[in-house]
């Protein structure tokens, strides 16, 4: 739904250093099929961008073990347990994640899987079960050492990263990403922000930092609101195509450059990447294996 989102592991790896160029310290990442955009987990796709982008950036490289819910369990892990970064998303349950209502937007697909993929999200299950959570955590946090971006797409998100804690599955200072705006989670309202701060302070005390990613036109009012109450922010074309009503953004780099002026106009400064390092305790990007 847009022409300037990067496909190709030459153009991820591009946009990956001119966002870590325009100040983003964090990276998330995702692949996708040089052939025609289509969403994949192969971990050979991975690595033909993950080594130019630690060469040309300190950023922190932070991969995604959600990719798509068509995707199973062992294929959203492969890249992730290849590369052993420093940090992977992790979805904190099962969740109706739903694209197709993009399906009523007049648009011309460029590729046949682009409509059939929106409309998949109709009948299917974001799944991340108790278990799957476990499995992450024992193989990717226990076994490599990577550190996770806890994916909180509602309240009760929050009550199972909190009994997992309880049973010692996770521990030191957690980082949670509100998310917002998803249909399916929790909507992209102030008072939800509100809300899931209150539960999050509640269950986690200081033991936590929070970010927050909206999806869509919510993206930077709500991440705004974040900054505004001591949180972090998350820009990007995965969360929205825009950079301004109606305006498509070029690049990923242009929204970061975008809430950046926001940031510092709110007297606030932006993390470098040794900085977020060691508020997160990552363990380093000389310890990953790309």
């Amino acid at each position: 739904m847009s022409p300037y989102l990067p496909i190709t592991p030459d153009q991820i790896a591009s946009e990956a250093i001119a966002a870590a160029e325009a100040g983003a310290s964090i990276l998330h990442l995702h692949a996708r099929d040089p052939s025609d955009g289509r969403p994949t987990a192969d971990p050979e796709v991975f690595m033909q961008f993950l080594p130019r982008i630690k060469q040309a950036t300190d950023a922190v490289v932070n991969i995604s073990t959600g990719g798509s819910s068509l995707m199973t369990l062992d294929d959203r892990l492969a890249a992730a347990l290849r590369a052993e970064p420093e940090m992977c998303s992790l979805n904190m349950g099962s969740m109706n994640f739903a694209l197709f209502p993009a399906l009523d937007r007049p648009t011309e697909w460029k590729h046949e899987w682009e409509p059939k993929l929106l409309e998949a999200t109709r009948s299917s299950i974001f799944k991340n079960t108790f278990a799957d959570m476990e499995f992450i955590l024992s193989r990717l946090g226990q076994g490599c050492g990577t550190r996770f971006e806890f994916e909180c797409y509602d309240v009760g998100h929050l009550y199972s990263l909190a009994h997992l804690r309880d049973r010692g599955l996770v521990s030191d200072h957690l980082f949670i990403q509100f998310v917002f705006g998803v249909l399916g989670g929790i909507g992209a309202d102030p008072e939800n922000l509100t809300h899931m701060k209150r539960i999050a302070d509640k269950l986690f005390g200081d033991a936590y930092s929070f970010s927050v990613l909206a999806a869509g036109r919510h993206q930077m009012p709500m991440i705004t609101m974040a900054a505004a109450m001591g949180g972090n922010v998350r820009v990007g074309l995965e969360d929205s195509l825009f950079n301004g009503r109606g305006q498509l953004a070029r690049s990923n780099a242009e929204q970061v450059a975008r809430i950046r002026t926001v940031l510092e106009a709110l007297s606030l400064e932006v993390a470098t990447p040794a900085e977020a390092r060691d508020l997160l305790g990552l363990k380093g990007g000389d310890k990953v294996a790309f």
